[in-house]
């Protein structure tokens, strides 16, 4: 009977342990782009569904203010913490400290250049096939054209800027009429993405020698666009334009016509990455080390105004 009893009663601790609110730190890139305010949103919304008391940190995409907080979250004895990495380098020291002290790190939508024993898991959608699917679909598009193109690259360093350049070269690898003609850093932003189209526009004939605009997120493709509507030309048909994110504003511009294609990158990374954290503070079941979202590539086809309106109210 007195066993009964003391096992009863660890089956209650541990379960109390498991569903009891627990206090994970979030430290989150900034709010350079719609996305990732979506990003921001669904993730407070995940947290607090499960009963989860977020600590939530915005680093102004600076990464000595994102290393400043986990330390704080370290401080303050955290059962976890979630991290969207500015850039993809320089955490080592930071993630070593957050081990020692039994904190598991889970990485959301971006990657870092350290060990992986040092984070627990990463949650994200494989950004290599995200630039290969938006290149491959242009390539499609032009088929035998000549197609000087012009790229709108993220944050310098940044992993999404990394592999998005590196995935679409991978699929017009080989073909000549194919040529990316200028990149330049647009930082993820609409102010950035305009302001260098501006450049862009001006160093190609006003535009005219430009085929094509890829840019590694949609932000900076809506910037685009309104750099190209000023210089007197109509994008998705003077200029074909292909982005990655799908966010609502994306959508619209492709229902107008301004917009080509987009690659899908799903705002909800936190429910998998609480999902993952559950099961490992319940009974240290290790996740996989990188968790895939979903990607989809969206055309002018795929009845934009509708996309737009099933997403307009995720926080983008």
């Amino acid at each position: 009977m007195i066993r009964t009893l003391l096992v009863t009663a660890a089956i209650s601790i541990a379960a109390t342990g498991v569903s009891a609110a627990q206090t994970i730190g979030f430290s989150q890139i900034g709010s350079e782009s719609g996305w990732r305010a979506a990003e921001t949103t669904l993730t407070r919304k995940e947290a607090e569904k499960r009963g989860i008391d977020l600590k939530f940190s915005d680093a102004q995409q600076r990464q000595e203010n994102q290393i400043s907080a986990i330390r704080s979250f370290i401080a303050q004895g955290v059962d976890a913490i979630l991290l969207a990495p500015v850039v993809a380098t320089g955490w080592d020291s930071v993630l070593e400290e957050a081990k020692e002290a039994e904190i598991p790190v889970v990485l959301l939508d971006r990657q870092v250049d350290s060990s992986d024993d040092l984070y627990l898991t990463a949650v994200g959608s494989d950004l290599v096939h995200e630039g290969e699917v938006a290149g491959q679909w242009l390539a499609e598009n032009v088929g035998d054209q000549e197609c000087r193109i012009v790229e709108l690259q993220g944050t310098t360093g940044s992993s999404p800027a990394i592999d998005r350049a590196k995935g679409f070269r991978n699929a017009i690898e080989g073909k000549d009429n194919l040529e990316i003609v200028r990149s330049q850093t647009g930082d993820f932003t609409r102010t950035g993405g305009k302001e260098v189209m501006e450049s862009f526009l001006q160093a190609e004939n006003g535009g005219q020698d430009i085929c094509a605009l890829y840019a590694h997120n949609d932000d900076m493709a809506i910037g685009a666009i309104q750099a190209i509507k000023e210089a007197g030309l109509n994008p998705g048909e003077d200029i074909k334009i292909v982005s990655i994110d799908a966010v609502p504003d994306i959508f619209q511009a492709m229902a107008a016509g301004d917009a080509n294609a987009t690659v899908e990158l799903t705002p909800n990374m936190a429910g998998p990455a609480f999902d993952a954290l559950e099961a490992y503070m319940a009974d240290g079941t290790m996740p996989e080390k990188f968790i895939q979202t979903e990607s989809k590539l969206y055309t002018q086809s795929d009845d934009p105004q509708a996309e737009y309106e099933a997403r307009k109210d995720l926080g983008y």
